[in-house]
């Protein structure tokens, strides 16, 4: 005689349904609570939401693929932290629409580049990578340097990032297009890249 147990196993649907409500009802018991932890909800110390420069840097990060194969979430592990630097934390993406964490990883994570590189090894390494990494497997982007920076449209993102929370101010806003006058894609993508995980130093 079938018990209940044999029922849920042999029954394909009623197996698919209960599988889904634990599953259902273990993430929501996980998941809701970040919803409300300090950690997780309010911006570290000091953070602030993107310059023009680097939101404009920031675009050009994500329209040339570069989420594809370089990370920017080190994870709390030792290998990890040893090589990159503290491990990424929620509060310093606050501001940040899309999120760019993730595992994948052709290259390196690079959550904690800022500040590792000057300007001029940023620049030369985005032109041609093997030139200061001769094993490098990324492509060149020679074109940043001769395109401008697209300011069009770079004060309603901020508008709309506002909505979101990031805190700009109207002045912040109005200016933004003067700010990004004379300057080249690679200016953004330097700017962006530089102030990548600057915040939180210790590794431990």
């Amino acid at each position: 005689m079938a018990t209940g147990h044999d029922k849920i196993e042999k029954n394909v649907g009623l197996l698919i349904v209960f599988v889904l409500l634990v599953v259902s009802v273990g993430g929501l018991v996980q998941i809701v609570p970040l919803f409300f932890q300090y950690s997780t909800t309010e911006p570290v110390a000091g953070l602030e939401p993107y310059s023009p420069l680097r939101l404009a840097g920031r675009d050009i990060y994500i329209r040339e693929g570069c989420y594809v194969c370089h990370s920017q979430m080190i994870r709390p592990f030792r290998a990890e932290t040893e090589r990159y630097g503290h491990y990424s934390v929620a509060g310093e993406y606050i501001y940040d629409h899309p999120f760019q964490w993730g595992s994948k990883r052709t290259g390196p994570d690079l959550h904690r580049v800022g500040g590792r590189y000057s300007d001029e090894w940023h620049r030369v390494h985005l032109v041609n990578p093997r030139d200061v990494v001769p094993e490098s497997i990324m492509p060149g982007y020679p074109w940043l340097e001769e395109n401008a920076v697209d300011a069009s449209d770079i004060s309603e993102k901020m508008k709309v990032l506002r909505t979101l929370g990031a805190p700009y101010t109207d002045a912040q806003i109005d200016s933004a297009p003067q700010a990004l006058e004379g300057k080249s894609d690679m200016d953004a993508m330097i700017a962006y890249l530089q102030g990548l995980g600057t915040l939180v130093k210790a590794r431990r």
